[in-house]
């Protein structure tokens, strides 16, 4: 990296990977500057983000939570906020942003992805929902506007770290025959079925080895995140769904493995903590310091390995189904997730509820090609809107699955 700071714009900057972002920024201060940062409704967080890195610009997508960031804001202080989506693409496009970090969960990160890909920006996505939802057209922009597109999930990371690439980052195929995308199985690995269906959501948020966000922490303990995890992995490095396999791994030290022709496994290995791959972002092509501590191979004494279960798992499955089908079956997948996690989350419907209605959507859904952002976005919300029927089936304690 030269002497010259890059400018980072942080979207999501609240969230548990906004956070561990500023936490490298602040780490490596000679390399980075922050431009902006964005969040929803975090007045609080989002206060002390700016009073500590003193950004340009502030954005909450709540205009309520924005005017009270205005107020609360010291007179003196060189931030000035903006709201909304326009405010959200203004410090995404800015021409002296260098880095944009995509971390806002779920469809809601989409326009601002997409916004960050044709400016051509170099890209850390940390927002699996993009791809899902739009990988086509995600892509394609990168493509269009010679982007840097760095993933940041600590899967896809590792994979891109030992892939081989071009020049300019640029993932390629040489030798390569199937990547091996790790899962840790989250809270619920050993559970049955009948134990699942008496989960509270404290127990599905309370993941053995990473600390995120509740959304995400569901989407573990479920397998969704993995089934996302695997329809990113397509797009990102090109690959045909024979070419990914998901491979438990409880331990979470190894992130993923690329095998290739010649019978060799790279892996990718080190402690659970996001800091690594955000800071490998950050820094690429060279390394930063992280916070992370070093791997410690003699305590961690073993590392084990197991197939998926799709019975008890069947999130995984459906994901998978979706890619099969291609167009917008995998929006459709995304929206209705979103819609039932949240309705768990909420005490509404049961853990095992979750597939359910992700699956009777998928079947009930016409399925186009996402050839336009509005395209996509109709799918997203035609699904929501059918998953929330199906939520009222679930309420109903004589529909409700015990099994699926």
């Amino acid at each position: 990296m030269n002497d010259e700071k890059r400018t980072v714009t942080v979207l999501g900057s609240t969230g548990s990977i906004g956070v561990n972002t500023l936490d490298v920024i602040a780490r490596n201060p000679n390399k980075f500057e922050v431009h902006a940062l964005a969040a929803n409704t975090s007045v609080d967080a989002m206060l002390a983000q700016c009073l500590a890195f003193q950004p340009r610009f502030a954005v909450m997508m709540d205009e309520v939570a924005a005017t009270e960031l205005q107020q609360r804001l010291p007179k003196e202080a060189v931030t000035q906020v903006k709201h909304g989506e326009a405010g959200l693409s203004d410090v995404v496009i800015a021409p002296e942003v260098d880095v944009v970090m995509a971390a806002i969960v779920g469809a809601a990160g989409l326009s601002s992805t997409l916004a960050a890909a044709r400016a051509g920006k170099t890209l850390l996505l940390a927002n699996k929902e993009s791809l899902v939802m739009g990988g086509h057209l995600l892509m394609q922009a990168v493509r269009e506007a010679g982007a840097r597109l760095l993933p940041i999930d600590s899967e896809h990371n590792a994979i891109f770290q030992c892939m081989p690439s071009d020049s300019k980052g640029v993932p390629t195929h040489g030798g390569v025959s199937k990547v091996l995308l790790t899962a840790s199985g989250g809270p619920f690995r050993r559970w049955s079925r009948d134990q699942m269906y008496e989960a509270t959501p404290d127990q599905a948020c309370a993941h053995p080895n990473w600390a995120m966000g509740r959304k995400i922490s569901v989407d573990s303990a479920s397998l969704m995140n993995k089934g996302l995890e695997f329809i990113e992995a397509c797009w990102i490095f090109d690959l045909a769904p024979d070419q990914v396999e998901v491979v438990v791994h409880p331990q979470s030290i190894i992130h993923s493995m690329v095998q290739y022709l010649d019978g060799s496994v790279l892996a990718q290995m080190g402690n659970p903590d996001m800091r690594t791959p955000i800071a490998y972002g950050l820094g690429w092509p060279e390394r930063l310091a992280s916070g992370v501590a070093p791997l410690d191979l003699v305590s961690t004494a073993r590392l084990d390995f197991e197939a998926p279960d799709e019975s008890r798992f069947p999130c995984l499955r459906l994901a998978r189904e979706a890619v099969a089908v291609g167009g917008t079956a995998m929006a459709v997948c995304n929206a209705a997730n979103e819609i039932a996690v949240a309705a768990f989350l909420e005490n509404q419907i049961r853990f095992t509820d979750i597939p359910v209605v992700i699956e009777r959507t998928l079947e009930r859904m016409d399925i186009v090609e996402p050839t336009t952002v509005e395209v996509v976005e109709k799918a997203d919300a035609l699904a929501r809107e059918l998953a929330g029927k199906f939520l009222l089936d679930a309420l109903r304690p004589t529909t409700v699955e015990k099994s699926i």
